[in-house]
């Protein structure tokens, strides 16, 4: 697990290099601060006590994705690079099936050092930002926390019908959410019934909202847009900006996003490493 002092470190090389560069890092300040204790997934390098180069892995089911940065007065060391080669020999140790490299889409320097590995462009991912506007309450879906079996059984369906997630590693996921993460865990329901589940993440005075799903048989149906809404509200009414975060692939979910008062303001590029 992290310390105070390196989750600090970790922030302060973060700014700094955002403000060199002109663009935002992925580097998931929820995961940081509820890292699995006894799991190597954070790797830093030192130069006179100074932290001057970071890179974190951070999984998802059978995936990993990895970011991390270098103080621009200490580039073109290798220092990335040292820093890359442990991070894939651990994700690689750790049986991770798919490996992503995550890069600021207006990085630079992060574009050039792509070329020089063997990877692929695979995606684009948007972060979105809640501009305020009317929001539609409607009283027909129910939010409330995640409590039971089976709200915990419908939480694993859901990432392997609407992510991907093969049903052992939707267990083991769930399993670290609960025992690691800070995050609030949301049940949506219609009727009395499970329609489906979305996360909410406070930190750093700010909400982000994750994992948001509803069961394919139900979407399409507005259940989406006012489970949305009525979190959103909630989070406002705390005085929370609230952020997400949407696959340029997936142009229902912007569409959905947008409607509730959602709108881009920064993107990620993820790169498949194929070694």
């Amino acid at each position: 697990m992290l310390t105070e002092k390196e989750l600090k470190e970790i922030k302060a090389l973060q700014l700094l290099c955002e403000k060199h560069g002109g663009f935002q890092l992925k580097l998931n300040d929820v995961m940081l601060q509820n890292r699995t204790e006894n799991v190597k997934e954070d790797f830093f390098h030192y130069e006179d006590g100074q932290l001057v180069g970071f890179l974190g892995c951070y999984g998802f089911g059978n995936k990993v994705e990895i970011c991390g940065m270098v103080h621009p007065d200490y580039r073109r060391r290798a220092i990335f690079s040292t820093l890359l080669e442990k991070g894939l020999a651990e994700s690689k140790k750790r049986g991770f099936k798919r490996i992503l490299l995550n890069a600021p889409t207006s990085s630079v320097s992060a574009k050039e050092f792509l070329k020089t590995i063997p990877c692929s462009y695979t995606i684009t991912e948007y972060q979105m930002k809640w501009q305020k506007t009317d929001l539609i309450i409607d009283s027909s879906v129910t939010i409330r926390p995640s409590l039971t079996n089976n709200d915990r059984e419908a939480e694993i369906q859901l990432e392997v019908l609407c992510f991907g997630f093969a049903e052992e590693e939707a267990r083991k996921y769930n399993q670290e959410l609960t025992e690691n993460s800070t995050e609030q865990k949301l049940i949506i329901e219609v009727e009395g019934k499970i329609a489906g589940k979305i996360r909410v993440s406070e930190v750093n005075g700010e909400a982000w909202i994750y994992g948001f799903a509803v069961f394919p048989e139900l979407q399409g149906k507005g259940i989406g847009r006012k489970a949305l809404s009525k979190v959103v509200a909630m989070e406002h009414e705390k005085g929370l900006p609230v952020f997400l975060e949407v696959e340029a692939k997936n142009a229902h979910a912007l569409r959905l996003y947008e409607s509730v008062g959602f709108r881009t303001y920064h993107s990620q590029d993820y790169y498949t490493y194929l070694k």
